[in-house]
């Protein structure tokens, strides 16, 4: 497991892209530049790998076995919840998610992060809404300091473009309605 976070944190480091943030106390999640080709990024995973900050998110993406499509051609748009983000959970709640038996459960979590296309931050600030993979609507809304929300989570990191789609960095793991 250290291992793959540790390919992740590397991989993030070869997604260019640019990091726009919504807020002024987010930091960059990307490598600062958005001019090379989609030949030269890397795959969402690998750019969630290398950033260093997603280690949760991965590893619940290889046990919901969803590494293999976010690999894939997409293109895809993901909001990512930070490790801070998984750790604010309720004691419990992320080991619980992590069993086998609650993998459909997990799936459903994970998909209400991700978005089918490439939706730039531009675009998702003319939204009310962002249909997610999970079949559910994601609302977003202004946020307090001027930036978006995406499922009351704060969009604190925009824009990180990936070989297969582009990575927005939030703040909380957001749930889809029951």
């Amino acid at each position: 497991m250290r291992t793959t976070v540790l390919l992740l944190a590397l991989a993030l480091a070869g997604c260019g892209g640019s990091s726009d943030s919504t807020e002024s106390t987010s930091t960059s999640g990307s490598s600062g530049s958005s001019s090379g080709s989609e030949a030269t990024r890397s795959d969402i995973v690998d750019t969630a790998v290398a950033a260093g900050s997603f280690g949760t998110l991965v590893a619940a993406v290889q046990a919901a076995g969803l590494e293999e499509t976010l690999r894939g051609a997409g293109p895809f748009t993901v909001f990512a919840p930070t490790d801070a983000a998984f750790a604010a959970l309720p004691a419990g709640t992320l080991d619980s998610l992590l069993l086998p038996e609650n993998r459909a459960q997990l799936t459903s979590i994970l998909t209400y992060h991700v978005v089918s296309g490439r939706v730039m931050a531009a675009d998702a600030a003319g939204l009310s809404e962002a249909p997610t993979v999970n079949g559910a609507s994601a609302p977003i809304a202004p946020g307090a300091s001027g930036g978006l929300t995406i499922g009351g989570a704060n969009i604190v990191t925009t824009d990180i473009e990936c070989s297969n789609g582009v990575i927005h960095v939030i703040d909380a793991v957001i749930l889809p309605p029951s």
